[in-house]
């Protein structure tokens, strides 16, 4: 039976994937993208459909196919890996003439003589900031080693014989070690196949893509670098605030918060920061947001200095804090910040505006605590 293409408008419509694995995962990050209410139905998770249900974005049943599943439900789709289920899902949606699609298994064009590694930075999160090179990195993809911040929507379009690898390192949760990561890299393209290796923002922004280079160099693999948009400064931008403006900031900083001052680890030198005066862009520094702002502060910073936390960045559920540094870790705790955030210090943050709908996600303001 051949198939007819169709676009379906799925938003705000009840759609049920069966299957938790990298297929699951593909169509999870379109079906999200399309703004559709998503049930996922499946025993086991990967680390990224995992984030998407503790963010709230996605609903779970964590058990296996029933039938019953799909009531109610306006499209489904059936992407265990196991022929048997699948074949059930797809009975149970023709007799409840429920629209649905089998995720099958396409064998893949004939591989190159050689295969190789493009480490490709996918930009802050919204699938159209990623680079012209970037995407044509992912059209000529046999497997994609993705993060769970990297632009999932990327994956809804990737060719049926593409393998999605499931990298993502969650905040205090599960995460694939980097030893497996480059493990995987080298093994791939060493099979002859194009490999992906997608991240958001940019690989060499605390995105760990040096080592990766290495592994592969090491190995004797042929790998390219795609640099990719920067969330720590694409993400301010997309929320009105520039890290420079003219006669205002000569310099901006960027920084690593996920190890708090004091901290035995840290290679941060806070004090220095602290008698800057441009601005301070905070990345993977939710947890620690009170205890650098106390640093900062100690450290010469006004406390009345202003504070913007973008939450959610270039995604269709961004929303923008205004605080200070002293009142900024009341804002993060009354506001139940979550990761991914980045938190941007310094007089530039006066100076926000709100871009137009047109030109970036729609973006939810609130002013919390000792806003100016």
């Amino acid at each position: 039976m051949t198939p007819y293409p169709a676009e379906l408008q799925l938003s705000g419509r009840r759609v049920v994937v069966v299957g938790g694995s990298g297929a699951a995962h593909r169509h999870v990050a379109g079906l999200v993208a399309a703004g559709a209410r998503v049930t996922l139905v499946a025993p086991a998770l990967t680390p990224a459909l995992e984030s998407l249900v503790a963010a709230g974005r996605v609903d779970r049943r964590p058990r296996r196919y029933a039938t019953g599943d799909l009531d109610g439900a306006w499209f489904a789709v059936a992407a265990t890996g196991d022929p048997a289920v699948d074949a059930v899902v797809a009975r149970d949606a023709e007799a409840a003439r429920i629209h649905y699609t089998w995720d099958e298994t396409r064998p893949a064009p004939d591989l190159p003589s050689s295969g190789g590694v493009v480490l490709v930075g996918g930009g802050p999160g919204d699938p159209g900031l990623i680079t012209v090179r970037g995407q044509r990195a992912l059209d000529e993809a046999d497997v994609v080693v993705v993060d769970h911040l990297a632009p999932q929507g990327l994956l809804s379009s990737l060719a049926p014989h593409v393998e999605v690898v499931d990298a993502s390192k969650l905040p205090r949760g599960r995460a694939m070690a980097q030893e497996r990561i480059n493990e995987l890299l080298v093994a791939h393209a060493r099979a002859g196949r194009r490999v992906v290796r997608l991240k958001g923002g940019d690989p060499f922004v605390f995105g760990r893509g040096m080592e990766e280079l290495e592994a592969c160099t090491a190995a004797g693999v042929p790998v390219e670098v795609v640099p990719g948009v920067t969330s720590a400064v694409a993400v301010p931008a997309l929320a009105g605030v520039p890290v420079t403006h003219r006669g205002l900031t000569h310099e901006f900083v960027v920084v690593s918060g996920h190890v708090p001052p004091g901290d035995p680890s840290s290679l941060v030198d806070w004090a220095a920061l602290g008698r800057l005066r441009g601005t301070v862009v905070v990345l993977m520094g939710v947890d620690t947001a009170a205890r650098i702002a106390e640093a900062l502060v100690e450290h010469g910073r006004a406390p009345a200095t202003p504070v913007a936390v973008v939450v959610d960045g270039a995604s269709p559920t961004q929303r923008v804090l205004r605080t200070t540094l002293a009142g900024l870790g009341a804002t993060m705790a009354h506001e139940a910040v979550r990761p991914p955030a980045v938190w941007v210090v310094g007089d530039v943050v006066d100076l926000a505006g709100t871009p137009s709908p047109a030109a970036g996600p729609r973006v939810a303001e609130a002013a919390v605590g000792n806003s100016r």
